[in-house]
């Protein structure tokens, strides 16, 4: 089919029949005008020139064939054996992507991240690959769409790239929802059984402890090369017995759909799930067994952040099994392995712990790997994922990373977990900002979903861009607190004018940013990005890896991590607790979790945690009213505001859009 390529597909034949060429060798990308829909655009490249083989996408970004697992046609697993194969190969440029905060629209991050990669590739010739989320079927079917990028910098086939993928996300919602099971499983069973009945179901005679069962009795301090039977009757009930508080646990249940009807449920409802009280005697009516938990989305769980944390299988086991999904009544913290799932959550997870290779339209590779939101989690893609890439780029080479939402929120988890856990060093970070976005934080009105946008972002205002680049302004000191180099990246929109986008890079260059170029991927594809390519290539040559630097050291106290996020990234006054909060800080620190980073989860459309406070706002505080703890994926998590860590929907849904050509097989409606 390489040879039936057609002008309307969005790939050029020269007018002697010969294709025209991109820098890697493949068909050059002829992008339609007006730009169909993102889905069409996808459909269209797929049908003609046709894919790349998988197999040969993956030769061509330096694979060899056992390395590599197809998934379907236009998708593969890659094994982490890469890193072992290419050790002693140097990295290539790290380049993390990120934005202002947008509007509810979204400004082109994921786009920009691809657009870029594009550019390095397809139009400068050189290796690269972008590493972006899996995207949750929450936003892809409420508000925001989908996550493969969109117009002529996108991932291919899209429809696929957003629904389901290689499974990944379902694995973390059985693995989370195992645990959740066997949290209120234990609870039940505890509360309706003697000390002694525990331990004879626990270890039935014949049967030697499990190898999960081993590591509860070396936290216990008992002799793990014990039998069943040699325990004392004291070390049995410590071990059958964990005692968990109700009002201490933070595991919930979690589902990759917005609902949010389940933030807040009642569970052990049935008839069946009744047990006797206790201090009732022999003769004592039977009570239900029942407390109010909620839901989060699949990509808030810490089995998630896991994901994107862990570096390998072995890793991912301890995070998993290290998981506290509460405390007992004496105040110690209880894991996923005290409650004998750490092995069976880790084999749910084995396969989706391997990055997913797919390509652009232009036919660049992309490993797609994680998914966690940036203002409800850690807002990155693996750290394995990032090290294949570099590994296979080489010195020479650029690995284009996502950072979700904001700078404020995606970036500063980026450099302050993610690059802490890695102990990667990027060396250039794009900032995405928009004129439309820039006109909001300048005063503009509201920009809401589903709603025509007001004059004020279609015609011309550089009064307004220029009084909306204090936000970007503040997203470029930010970056380089952490001692990057910042280039900005102006999204462009058909309604942009010269003036407007002068005004953004001329403010940008003026706050300290390497360089500001005016991208036009969407309508473009690589060649559209060639100039901010330019910018990034140049501006990790100028990089010096020493100058990076974390915001804060791990090993200050909980309050005083949160306060120097709140106001060196945030601009906050300061920092408030609930008592909650306050209660479970101290009960994080006893339990030695004190040195762990931080992930605040606050809303991305404000530096402030108000999502109407537009511009830099001033004169505010962040109110802590909750924090988790997330010690098996490696950090504390603040909730601070009225985010929800489940999203809703909206009146008029995605979903109203999405449906199927039931001749052809085709998805339509997907943006």
């Amino acid at each position: 089919p390489q040879s039936q390529i057609m002008s309307a597909a969005g790939v050029a034949a020269e007018s002697d029949g010969e294709e025209e060429k991109n820098a890697l060798g493949h068909p050059k990308l002829r992008p339609r005008k007006p730009v169909p829909s993102d889905i069409e655009v996808s459909q269209d490249i797929v049908r003609d020139p046709g894919l790349l083989p998988i197999s040969d996408l993956a030769r061509e970004a330096g694979l060899t064939d056992d390395e590599v697992i197809p998934w379907g046609h236009s998708k593969a697993k890659i094994s982490l054996s890469v890193r072992d194969r290419l050790a002693d190969s140097p990295d290539g440029n790290y380049v993390v992507c990120t934005g202002i905060n947008p509007t509810p629209l979204g400004e082109g991050k994921s786009t920009t991240t691809v657009g870029v990669a594009q550019a390095l590739g397809a139009a400068l010739g050189k290796r690269a690959f972008a590493c972006i989320r899996q995207p949750s079927q929450g936003p892809t079917f409420g508000i925001k769409g989908g996550a493969a990028g969109g117009g002529y910098a996108q991932v291919v086939p899209m429809e696929e790239f957003n629904l389901h993928l290689t499974g990944d996300i379902h694995a973390v919602t059985a693995a989370n929802n195992l645990l959740a099971a066997a949290v209120d499983t234990r609870l039940y069973h505890e509360a309706s059984q003697s000390d002694d009945a525990l331990y004879r179901r626990l270890c039935p005679s014949g049967k030697d402890f499990s190898p999960v069962m081993r590591r509860r009795l070396v936290k216990l301090g008992i002799d793990p090369t014990k039998k069943p039977e040699d325990l004392n009757a004291e070390e049995r009930s410590a071990f059958a017995r964990l005692d968990i508080d109700p009002d201490t646990i933070t595991w919930q249940r979690v589902l990759d759909t917005c609902d949010r009807h389940l933030r807040r449920v009642d569970v052990g409802q049935g008839s069946k799930e009744t047990v006797k009280d206790k201090t009732g005697g022999p003769n004592a009516p039977r009570i239900q067994h029942s407390r109010r938990t909620g839901f989060d989305i699949t990509v808030a769980s810490e089995i998630m952040a896991v994901l994107a944390l862990a570096t390998d299988l072995n890793d991912m086991r301890e995070k998993l099994g290290a998981m506290v999904v509460g405390y007992s009544r004496a105040g110690q913290p209880v894991t996923a392995d005290d409650l004998g799932c750490g092995g069976a959550l880790t084999v749910l997870m084995k396969d989706a712990l391997l990055p997913t290779l797919m390509q652009t339209v232009e036919r660049t590779p992309v490993l797609v790997h994680a998914g966690p939101f940036a203002n409800i989690a850690t807002g990155n893609s693996s750290i394995v994922a990032d090290e294949l890439a570099l590994k296979l780029v080489g010195e020479d080479g650029f690995v284009v990373t996502e950072a979700g939402f904001g700078a404020d929120i995606g970036m500063e988890k980026f450099f302050n977990i993610k690059c802490r856990y890695s102990g990667l060093k990027p060396k250039c970070a794009v900032i995405v900002a928009t004129v439309r976005a820039l006109k909001m934080h300048g005063g503009g009105p509201p920009v809401s979903a589903g709603r025509p946008l007001a004059k004020e972002y279609t015609e011309e205002n550089v009064d307004l861009v220029t009084k909306g680049c204090a936000n970007l302004i503040k997203h470029i000191q930010n970056a380089m607190k952490f001692g990057v180099n910042a280039v900005v990246a102006v999204n462009k929109f058909k309604t942009d004018t010269d003036a407007e986008i002068d005004a953004v890079k001329q403010a940008s260059v003026d706050a300290g940013a390497y360089d500001a170029v005016m991208s036009n991927h969407w309508a473009e594809g690589g060649e559209g990005a060639a100039d901010l390519a330019r910018a990034v290539d140049a501006a990790c040559k100028a990089a010096d890896e020493t100058n990076f630097k974390f915001l804060y050291d791990v090993n200050l106290p909980i309050k005083k991590k949160i306060e120097s996020i709140s106001r060196e990234i945030y601009g906050a006054d300061g920092v408030d607790y609930t008592p909650l909060a306050d209660k479970q800080i101290v009960q994080y620190t006893d339990a030695g979790f004190a040195n762990l980073p931080i992930c605040i989860a606050k809303t991305q459309y404000s530096l402030s945690c108000d999502a109407s406070a537009k511009g830099v706002p001033t004169g505010f505080r962040i109110l802590v009213r909750e924090v988790r703890g997330c010690a098996g994926a490696g950090f504390l998590y603040p909730i601070c505001g009225d985010i929800m860590t489940i999203p809703g929907l909206p009146t008029r849904p995605g979903f109203y859009d999405v449906d199927i050509d039931t001749e052809t097989g085709e998805v339509k409606g997907l943006f």
